[in-house]
């Protein structure tokens, strides 16, 4: 066999429908796009028309908005950092920080920082240097002797006097208020 003998199984592929081609072929004349009007013609596309009746984009009711100031951290478990230390690609004894995470594969990109997440045990002390971590990463990464450096710091949203912080600050005291009391 030959590359220019190479072919398709029989039936394998199906030639496309070629409208327009007289009434014989059942897709002659209007070539299946009805009798006349606006999308019987060319260079037509009407998405979200409903006829004049209010779209049910324009009917629904804006919501939220997009933050240019949101960080986008990529997010790694302590399981992987963990995995990769095991197959000797992570260096335990210095600090892990993103560009140790990129180098060892354990991260394909840094984006805005990386955010430490709780799943998974780890086996020995590490230092920590990232974006972001949760609460349960520190308290596990703490637990097994080791430390985590945050170098992006989230400000309070209930500190500050602005208007927002005291409604925030007043909207947290009415759900505690709310709270059944423990004892």
């Amino acid at each position: 066999m030959k590359l220019n003998e190479l072919r398709d199984n029989p039936g394998a592929t199906k030639d496309r429908m070629r409208v327009g081609r007289g009434i014989g072929c059942g897709k002659g004349k209007t070539g299946g796009r009805g009798v006349k009007g606006q999308k019987a013609r060319s260079g037509v596309a009407i998405k979200g028309f409903e006829g004049g009746q209010m779209p049910i984009h324009m009917r629904l009711p804006k919501r939220g908005f997009n933050n240019p100031l949101r960080f986008n951290f990529v997010h790694i478990n302590l399981d992987r950092v963990q995995d990769a230390i095991d197959a000797g690609r992570l260096d335990a004894t210095g600090v892990i920080d993103a560009e140790a995470l990129l180098a060892s594969g354990a991260l394909r990109r840094e984006r805005d920082g990386v955010r430490l997440l709780a799943r998974g045990k780890l086996k020995g002390p590490l230092k920590f240097k990232v974006a972001g971590a949760s609460e349960a990463a520190i308290k596990a990464v703490k637990a097994a002797g080791g430390a985590v450096e945050v170098t992006i710091e989230r400000p309070d949203r209930l500190a500050g006097d602005g208007k927002r912080a005291i409604r925030r600050r007043a909207a947290q005291a009415k759900r505690e208020s709310r709270m059944p009391k423990a004892g």
